[in-house]
């Protein structure tokens, strides 16, 4: 895989791209200045830390906001608070995105990254239901093509876990460990999967995008890439093109 820069955006913390097929539209965030992009355009500026955003199809998104998931309409600016969240002041929404029902799936973290004071939700349109309880910094999450198994990352626990997912109700069950990070390619941090059921994996703090079988926890391939801080992936293709991009973001030093 080449990794090429696409856009020079200077972020402070580039995060989370979503790919709206229905746009055809790479969508992604600045957390720390509380803004969304849409491809290489400013798209909106909001008024508070934004972990994550979810395009639906009505031209809406769902945003995970420090302490908030909201829906957003970008035509007005108009903004909905969906659910609150009841933890700590010191924990903000992270990384989050739809699973494959179109729940959407969002984690929060200790914004001083040392305490496990943040949790796993799942927003299903009506009520936010808590899958995982005990979290430092809610990061990487993907499914198997089957969407039988969630795969989720805590980045200071170096693990990728899985879990049975009931794709119709959203509950999880018998968590294993498949993939145990060695301290020399970084922190595990975002996280999608290919259709072959690969595992491709951003390592913050080791300049790399690595791919991983989740069957025998083996590292098949590392791409270094030109900044040391990558932190999030989606894999994404634009209408009537064969080509398959990975896409990672990073903090800009």
């Amino acid at each position: 895989m080449n990794v090429e820069i696409i856009y020079d955006a200077k972020a402070v913390l580039g995060e989370g791209p979503a790919w709206s097929a229905n746009m055809q539209t790479l969508y992604w965030v600045d957390i720390l200045e509380k803004k969304i992009y849409a491809d290489t355009e400013l798209f909106a500026e909001l008024d508070d830390f934004i972990g994550c955003v979810a395009p639906c199809k009505n031209g809406h998104m769902i945003v995970g906001k420090r302490a908030s998931v909201i829906d957003f309409e970008p035509a007005t600016s108009q903004q909905t608070t969906l659910y609150t969240l009841t933890e700590s002041a010191n924990t903000r929404v992270n990384d989050g995105k739809c699973d494959p029902a179109g729940r959407f799936i969002f984690g929060t973290m200790d914004m001083n990254e040392k305490e496990s004071k943040g949790s796993l939700y799942a927003w299903d349109g009506k009520q936010v239901n808590p899958l995982i309880r005990g979290v430092t910094i809610s990061n990487g999450l993907a499914w198997s093509p089957n969407h039988k198994i969630l795969y989720y990352i805590d980045t200071p626990t170096r693990q990728v876990k899985a879990y049975d997912y009931d794709v119709k109700t959203g509950q999880i069950a018998n968590m294993r460990v498949v993939i145990n990070v060695p301290k020399s390619l970084g922190w595990p941090d975002g996280m999608t999967s290919d259709m072959q059921g690969n595992l491709w994996v951003a390592m913050w703090g080791g300049a790399q995008v690595t791919k991983w079988n989740p069957n025998t926890g083996d590292l098949l391939v590392a791409n270094f890439c030109a900044c040391f801080t990558t932190n999030f992936l989606c894999v994404w293709r634009k209408k009537y093109e064969r080509i398959i991009y990975h896409i990672c973001s990073a903090w800009h030093e």
